[in-house]
């Protein structure tokens, strides 16, 4: 093996594909937490509900049993993000903070059919009262992101301080809950 094949070797070993289905599908926050934005092909995960989170402008995805009675199949159709480095995978572990767990599941991408496994960061608690229905990307982009992003932002600031708050307090403080400000639906 070749010296520059070694170096190719490793560098596709630390090479990640990530599983977005809320914010992170905008590009914009993309480019705000990794200042890039990654290449994305669409993907479905199948046997996952993405769910609206009371008091939250952002999503939840997690497992559910498919209704065979019914024949209702539950997936999430969304984006696949690929060629992100260890380095950006920490920052995206930090945005999704304690509310999520990185997991490994398995996606088709829609445009190939091809299954891969890759990275999702699913929602920890699992029995959480405050998810409900289903949550709208256009939806988000059009009354929520502007201000996402600012939040976003504020968190990357944050980041880089020695002792940096952790995304939900960030989310917390910037989207401030009260009679002129109430929690998002």
């Amino acid at each position: 093996m070749s010296a520059m094949s070694s170096v190719a070797m490793a560098q596709s070993q630390s090479l990640h594909k990530v599983f977005v289905y809320g914010s992170l599908m905008a590009e914009d926050v993309c480019r705000v937490l990794l200042n890039r934005v990654p290449q994305s092909s669409p993907a479905i995960l199948n046997g996952y509900h993405r769910y609206s989170i009371k008091g939250r402008v952002y999503p939840a995805i997690l497992p559910v049993e498919n209704d065979k009675k019914r024949r209702v199949l539950c997936f999430v159709l969304v984006q696949l993000l690929v060629g992100i480095t260890d380095p950006e995978l920490h920052i995206l572990d930090e945005f999704e903070d304690v509310e999520y767990e990185r997991s490994t599941v398995e996606v088709s991408l829609v445009d190939s059919s091809d299954n891969l496994l890759v990275q999702a960061y699913v929602w920890s608690n699992k029995s959480d009262p405050n998810l409900y229905g289903d949550w709208n990307f256009e939806e988000w982009k059009q009354l929520h992101k502007k201000d996402f992003i600012k939040m976003t932002t504020g968190f990357m600031e944050e980041l880089e301080l020695p002792e940096a708050k952790p995304r939900v307090a960030t989310y917390e403080s910037f989207f401030q809950q009260g009679p002129e400000n109430p929690a998002a639906s």
